[in-house]
Order: structure tokens, then sequence, then C-alpha cells
């Protein structure tokens, strides 16, 4: 099958007319049937063989993870083009929106989940360095991280776990270590985020990761090459083995034997990362540079061609001057492997000289390894041959598919199931705040710096020392001369979006505006990463165009766009698919940080309730634990829910709020108590018509737990068309109907039951 290439070692021509199954397989290639026979009719018309290079350089443009095959379609029939009021400046590498007059945000969001089934470490600490030069190649100086974390069960017992499945305890602490250890050594800070659990994690967890930088007007940057003669530097760290057919491997299922695919991961290095972001940022404030991109999913492979093609060019490269990490790497692996750290730029031929000077000031590798040519092809030598010569537009186009789908349920169905009336709410209770899904993060959120930099205004746990409770969103303070803030937060309830698709994602969009409601912020961009399983199966297609026909209508609904984000599918192992998970991270505006309010209960004001308690109770925390399955799931009536939302801000800008946390898992009774543990209790009248553990627990939509400032309860009041007094601040935590208690719990004791959990089982 395979022919040496004339006078070069480790190249080989490919005869496609051998058996094609039998080429896919010997190469390692992900091309499907119809795809590598695509490749072959190409090849024909052309009259000549495929180099191996060429092949690998098609397996890398045309797989999942890169061209979007599957999803694509779906995609461009909803959120792609959405019209709102936001201007979106540019979608490129990272998504940018403005901020003032003189600054834009750059927002980036992406998975890193196949890698960090196999290397939780490595494989969250190189997500956390591809965010950044996402942002760094759009000329942006990152300020935040944000990471949203799924896994499976903690207690799961381990002779459960399938062959070559790691236990979630073990996934879970790899990846905040490599989160942690990537993102502090940087010097970034991780403000926001979400950890959740569920058992269809177990095998294949979800790790997305997300970064906020700021860029002045004038110094953004494109990802494409200025013009023809342009020259190609390569910077940043050194070629190496790791992470050859990443984007590959991120394009199947898990199975047993993914282990062997460990060296698709690719290795981080902060320390080399750091010193080469400042030398990004410094060559695009001298103006030298007229094209920045990062190499990513394909390396070389993708990033030459897409710099080139973007600006309506070619590419010519030399590839024996890239650095390389180890001897005798042939030259398919040279041109596909992922290594990290590194930065493509392109240069006037005149600045080229400059620039090399300013890498080697910054003690940043850095070499010229080809130019920008007028023809829309990537031609490629090595010592002197060549070793691919592929049009581009045949590259990047890529396959598409249009996949058949049965679609879930939309409506709900609204037959209320009841469970047995407790008999001991305090145990009922205690029961909800000890499940790790509710109970305290900071086991998490206590590994991560989230105050370097000193732009972080209100950090991801909030209220007095020792006695922090969860925050709703983070609040940074970019620009040293102004009072404007960025808020960023990140939510989606797996167990809801398992339920139901199209409304568990309708909910997750209401919920991320919720929480920047909370402090104050009205909510700019959201970014998306759609975590699906494997496309090629009907009800995972199903799920996956309604969770798009889900984010469509809530754009819509909320006047914002998407602005940045990647779709990740094939998250599935041999015991099933993970549940549909459209991970959403949101960036909110705030007028005066000044005004911000915290989630953290204050010993001064009456508590309110904003919003309507409805009988929701599907996929309930509240139901889970009773093991009672109902599809009466909460919907969002965003007609409702936009004008209760600026009324908030407008009542949180007039100081009249000193403490807001949005209603959601484990419903009034979690949010209640989450305030509570900073030391200041409740006395809670419930005072609708639903049964008592209905109106604690049901996790409707749209509402808030608003505590007033004393003397603004009848200006709040007005504000609403649905707002209610409910209580008022105690020394112990009670909830009372009818003038009956139904519980009373004491504070330390509950912060107790709500801190030990994860720490008890990953300390």
């Amino acid at each position: 099958m395979l022919e040496l290439v004339p006078k070069t070692n480790n190249v080989f021509y490919v005869n496609l007319d051998s058996d094609l199954r039998e080429v896919v397989d010997k190469l390692g290639l992900g091309l499907l049937p119809d795809e590598i026979l695509k490749v072959k009719e190409f090849f024909q018309k052309q009259g000549r063989k495929p180099t191996d290079v060429e092949l690998q350089a098609i397996d890398q443009a045309w797989s999942e993870h890169c061209c979007y095959k599957s999803s694509k379609p779906v995609l461009e029939e909803t959120i792609f083009g959405l019209e709102t009021t936001k201007k979106v400046i540019a979608r490129e590498d990272a998504g940018i929106m403005e901020f003032d007059d003189e600054h834009y945000y750059a927002v980036g969001l992406e998975s890193h989940n196949h890698p960090s089934a196999l290397d939780p470490y490595g494989g969250a600490a190189t997500g956390i360095g591809g965010i950044l030069r996402d942002v760094v190649c759009m000329g942006a100086q990152p300020i935040a991280l944000v990471d949203t974390l799924f896994f499976g069960d903690l207690d799961t017992p381990q002779e459960t776990l399938a062959d070559g499945v790691k236990h979630p305890r073990y996934l879970m602490g790899g990846v905040v270590a490599g989160i942690r250890d990537y993102g502090n050594r940087v010097g970034v800070p991780t403000v926001a985020g979400q950890v959740s659990f569920h058992p269809k994690y177990t095998g294949n967890p979800l790790v997305n990761v997300g970064c906020i930088g700021l860029v002045r007007k004038d110094l953004m940057i494109h990802s494409k090459a200025g013009g023809v003669g342009d020259i190609y530097i390569l910077a940043g760290g050194r070629t190496g083995r790791d992470g050859i057919h990443g984007v590959t491997f991120a394009s199947r299922d898990l199975d047993a034997g993914s282990g062997e695919d460990l060296g698709a991961v690719q290795l981080g290095d902060p320390i080399t990362k750091e010193p080469l972001m400042h030398l990004c940022l410094e060559l695009n404030e001298m103006k030298l540079l007229t094209g920045m991109k990062d190499l990513g999913g394909g390396g070389l492979s993708c990033v030459v061609g897409e710099l080139a093609l973007d600006a309506g060019f070619g590419a010519r490269v030399d590839l024996e001057k890239v650095l390389l990490k180890v001897d005798n790497m042939p030259p398919w692996e040279i041109w596909v492997s992922e290594s990290q750290e590194r930065m493509m730029f392109t240069v006037e031929p005149e600045n080229v000289a400059k620039v090399l000077t300013i890498c080697k000031a910054w003690d940043v590798e850095a070499v010229t390894i080809g130019e920008v040519i007028l023809e829309k092809t990537n031609i490629v030598h090595y010592n002197g041959v060549e070793i691919l010569n592929l049009d581009l537009d045949f590259t990047t186009g890529g396959p598409v598919y249009k996949r058949p789908y049965n679609l879930p349920e939309y409506e709900t169905d609204k037959r209320k199931i009841q469970p047995e009336y407790p008999t001991n709410f305090n145990d009922a209770i205690n029961e909800l705040i000890g499940k790790p899904e509710v109970a305290s993060k900071d086991w998490v959120i206590r590994q991560y710096d989230h105050e370097v930099r000193g732009k972080t205004v209100l950090k991801p746990i909030q209220g007095p020392i020792g006695k922090d409770v969860p925050g709703d969103s983070s609040v940074l303070k970019p620009v040293d001369n102004s009072w404007k803030g960025l808020a960023l937060t990140s939510d989606v309830n797996p167990y809801l979006m398992e339920a139901n698709p199209y409304h568990g994602t309708m909910s997750a969009v209401e919920e991320v505006c919720r929480n920047l409601a909370s402090v104050g912020a009205r909510i700019d961009s959201i970014a998306d990463c759609l975590c699906f399983g494997n496309p090629r199966k009907p009800d995972i297609m199903g799920q996956f165009r309604a969770s798009c026909e889900a984010l469509k209508d809530a754009a819509i609904a909320v006047d914002v766009p998407y602005v940045s984000g990647n779709v990740s599918l094939y998250n599935e192992t041999i015991e099933g698919a993970i549940p549909p998970t459209p991970v959403l991270m949101g960036i909110g505006l705030v007028k005066d940080i000044r005004k911000c309010t915290t989630s953290d209960m204050k010993k001064e004001g009456s508590i309110w309730l904003v919003g309507e308690t409805k009988e929701e109770m599907g996929a309930s925390l509240y139901y889970r634990n009773l093991e009672l399955e109902s599809a009466n799931v909460p919907t969002t009536n965003f007609e409702k829910f936009m004008p209760r939302m600026e009324q908030l801000i407008q009542a949180i800008e007039n100081d009249e709020v000193v403490a807001c946390h949005d209603i959601s898992t484990g419903g009034l009774a979690i949010s209640v108590i989450e305030m509570c543990m900073s030391g200041i209790g409740a006395n809670i009248e419930l005072t609708s018509e639903l049964r008592a553990d209905i109106e604690l627990f049901s996790e409707s939509n749209g509402r808030w737990v608003v505590q007033i400032a004393p003397g603004c309860e009848e200006k709040f009041a007005n504000r609403f068309d649905f707002a209610t007094q409910i209580g008022n601040v105690s020394d112990n935590i009670t909830f009372t109907k009818n003038d009956e208690i139904l519980s009373k719990l004491d504070i330390d004791k509950t912060r107790k039951t709500w801190t030990e959990p994860i720490w008890n089982r990953l300390a």
C-alpha cells in the first residue's frame, strides 16, 4: 500500500486503489467510509496519489471537532446569524463585544472533555492554556477564567466502574488541580463556574473552561493574515508528539481502549505560556503583526491554512524549520501535532527581524517557517521536497451531514405527582443540603486564586470571613478609571436537561440571566459549549436539535447574542451518553460596581420573594431524592421574567436591596439556607396555597429571594407585579406555614452539614 517518496525519509505516497478501510486503519484516521471515498475522488481528478501528510491533514480538518459536520446544519437553522440589538464585533478565536467607548471585551469558552477523561490533570490544564490563547490572539489581555465541571456520582462503588473508567473522585481531584496549577501559575484569576454531578458523567466528565479578556479598540487584531508575502513566524513551545490526533480522538466515543490514546492529550506548560502571552500583547501593541492565531486543534495543519484562507490567500511552509522537542519526528506528526503553548504570527517581511529580536528578549523561541501566497493552496516542503499541496477550499470545506433525528417531547406533562407529606421537615432539608450538588463547593473555589490582578470586586464566595456563602455571579472592575463592571456566571441543570432538553435549555438561559441580575448586572452576551453524545444516533441528534431551538428562542426573548463557544459531540461510553448539556457562560454589564449586591444575609432588612412559585416538580432535587419521576418540569415565561429582572436591577442600582439570591436547585428552602450561612438566620412564612413541601422545594423559574434595605419596602414592592414579603432576620432558620413551625435549623449545625460533604469525599 505504501511507497516511499523519493529523497524524503518518513513520507509516503498512499495507494487509494487498495482497501480504503485498511488505509484508514493503517494511518489511524477518523475518516468515515464516504469521506475517504470523497478524498479518493479528489486525488483521482488530480491524477496523483496523496502523501500520508496530506491524508492526515484532511483527517484533521474533516473531524467533527474542526468542521462541525453533524452540528452545522442545525446551528445554521437556529443560532447562527441571530439578530439582536447587541452588536457582536467579531466571532473568531474569541468573540468580541463592546465594553465602553475605548474597550472591547473578549470571550472564549471551550470544552476539553475527552482529554480530561484520560488525563484529568493534563486535560484540564491544557484546556485553560487553550482558552487563554484564544483570547490573547484577539489582542486582548486575559483578566478572568471560568470553569464549568461535570462529574459522576462521587460515591460510585469502585467495583461498578467499567474497564478503563477512572473514579469520579480521582477525575474531579485531577481536573481541579490542573485548573488550579495552570491558572494560578500564569497569573489569571478563576472567578466563576459550576460543579455538577450526575451518574451519566461517570466515564465521560465534562471540563468546560472560559476566559474573559480586555482590549483597547485600536489594538484588536484579527485571526487572519495581512496580505501576500507576509511571513509566518511560529513562536512559543516546541513541537512534539503530545497531542497527535487530538481532534480525531475528540470526535469519537470513549471506550475501554481509549487509554491507548493518551498521546492525544497535550502537555501544558504555564511557565512557557506566561511570557508568550506578554510577547503577543507587546508585539500587537507595537503594530508589528498583521495577523495572529493560536495553535489548537489540528496544530499546524489547521492554523496555517486558516490564517491564509480567512484573508483570501494560501500558504507555503518549510516544515523542517519547525523546532522540535524530540528528534526523528516524521513530517505528518510535525504537521498535525497539537503541542501546547504555540502561537502563529503573520508579519510583513521588513518587520521580521524586529519581531524575532523581541521574541528573544522575552526568552520565547521563534522561527520563520513560511509565507502567504496568492493561490488558495497549502504547499508544504520538507528538506526541499514538496510533501503536501492541497486546495484550501477542499480541505476546509469538509463533509456536512443532515443527521436523522427523533425530537424529544417539548411539551410538559402537567399531571401532578405528589409524595407523601413529610413527617420531619428538618430531616428532609438536611438530606438535600448534604447532597454534593447542593453542598458548598469551597473545596474547589479555595484552590483557585480568584483575586490575582486585583480586579475581582465580587468573588465566587461572599460574606463574612469563615461564614462565606455562594455568590450567583462574580464581578470584575476591568478599567482602572471607571466604575463600570463585568459580571460572570455559568449554569445548566443536567437533570432538567435529561428530562426535557428544550425546557431545560430555556431554563438554563433564564438562570444565567437571574444569576447576573442578582448582583445588579444586565446580561450582554452568552458563550455556549454544546456537549452531547453520538450524533449518528437519532435520539441524540433530537436532543441536540431541541436544545438549539431553545437557545434560539431564548436568545430572541432576552435579546442576547451567542458570542463564542464550540460543539463537543461523542461524549459517550459503552454505558451510554451523557445528559444533553449546553454549557452556558453569561457575561453581564454593571453600570456602577459600588452598587453591586451580594447573596449573604445581612443583619437588617426584611426578606421578600420576587416571582411566582408553581407546582413544577419534574427533575427537582426533592423529587429525585424521593425517587419520584415527573414530566412536569419548570418552564419559562420570558414576557413576565424580563420586566421583573429589569425592575430588580433598578432596585439594586437605587440601593433598595442589601442581599439577593436566585432560586434554583432545591428551591426556596435551599436558597434561604445558603444566604443564612453568613451567620444570620431567617424566619420564613410560607404564604401560597401550595402544599408546604412543594412551596419549599419547587424549582420554578423566574424567582429571587431578596433582602430589602430598611425603609425601602414600599418603594421596592411598587416596582413589581409579583413581590411578597416572606420573612425577617432571626437567630436561626425557621420555616412556618399557617403559624405552624415546619422546620427550625441551627445555623452552625446546618453549616457543618452543608460544608463537609465534598471535603469528606475529596480531602
